[in-house]
């Protein structure tokens, strides 16, 4: 299956366009080709298409220039392609407020918009992101065990969110591809330290694992990372635990890019940084997730993942 084809089934399964609607591709130097195909396809569906690329940001969770952010906020369906993530962007959440269904694809390379986690079957997809998000709601605590380290994690008055893939009402908005549940934590409810081994932004596919010190929400130190990590510690908002995130799709490989691998199914991941957009009050310079492999999670002491196996 060629670009524009592959386009035109990721706009019609996972975002429902329909001929006439206006469909907005935001892409930026790094995925032209990319951009380019979704915007084919979009107009090969009848929608009304529009395409603006713009140079990469510097760290995901940058905003987009100001011309970019009016147009999301008018367009009907929205999809970035983009090397930095637009995700946890003022831009996303006024787009998704009027209305939009939005897909975001951080780091999105040609190869993985043809195979892996954007094959999956989306229905089941769904239905574990579904069960998962719901019992992140009403869970208090959450507990990540790991080769001897534990991470508590206080998750009480935060309630969970699908990101299932699919994207076909008003209002709704994730990754694309996808397959993750995933909470915002109190942003000083978490202590202790964690392995972080699959990978991580900045540093991509770890080869040696890292370890993260925390306390009250806030990380002190990282160990293993070669000073890649090092926006973390420049101000306590950067460094600050914004996420908890479960990834649940079955087709996702560990590639080294934070799309895909966050969605890993059994894997965990934390996040630093901004979380304002689903749920926190946190605003920093970035957003930075680390992938936890083969992780024991607890949602108030119910063990829900065994060394990578759900339990549910």
């Amino acid at each position: 299956m060629d670009l524009v084809e592959n386009a035109k089934s990721v706009l019609c399964s996972s975002l429902a366009v329909k001929a006439g609607e206006t469909v907005l591709i935001v892409t930026d130097d790094s995925r032209p080709e990319i951009g380019r195909a979704l915007y084919e396809g979009a107009q090969s569906l009848g929608a009304e298409a529009m395409l603006m690329q713009m140079a990469p940001r510097s760290v995901s969770g940058e905003e987009p220039p100001a011309p970019v952010a009016a147009a999301m906020a008018v367009s009907q369906v929205i999809i970035c392609p983009t090397e930095k993530s637009l995700t946890h962007t003022n831009a996303r959440i006024n787009a998704v407020k009027n209305g939009a269904r939005l897909a975001t694809m951080p780091g999105i390379t040609q190869e993985m918009f043809q195979e892996g986690a954007i094959t999956a079957d989306y229905d089941q997809v769904e239905k574990l992101t579904g069960t998962l998000t719901e019992m992140l709601t009403k869970a208090s605590t959450a507990r990540i065990c790991k080769d001897g380290h534990t991470l508590t994690l206080d998750l009480q008055s935060r309630k969970g969110i699908p990101s299932p893939g699919v994207y076909r009402e008003k209002g709704q908005s994730g990754n694309l591809p996808s397959g993750e549940a995933y909470i915002a934590p109190m942003e000083n409810g978490v202590n202790g330290s964690m392995i972080i081994d699959g990978s991580m932004v900045g540093v991509g596919k770890l080869e040696k694992p890292i370890t993260v010190h925390i306390k009250d929400g806030v990380l002190q130190s990282v160990d293993g990372d070669d000073g890649k990590l090092a926006i973390l510690l420049q101000k306590p908002e950067n460094g600050t635990v914004g996420e908890l995130g479960i990834g649940t799709n079955e087709k996702a490989i560990l590639r080294g890019i934070i799309l895909e691998d966050e969605k890993v199914y059994g894997t965990v991941h934390i996040a630093f940084g901004t979380n304002t957009s689903f749920g926190g009050v946190n605003k920093a310079d970035c957003h930075m997730d680390g992938i936890i492999l083969k992780p024991d999670l607890y949602l108030d002491d119910v063990q829900v993942i065994r060394q990578g196996e759900f339990v549910l």
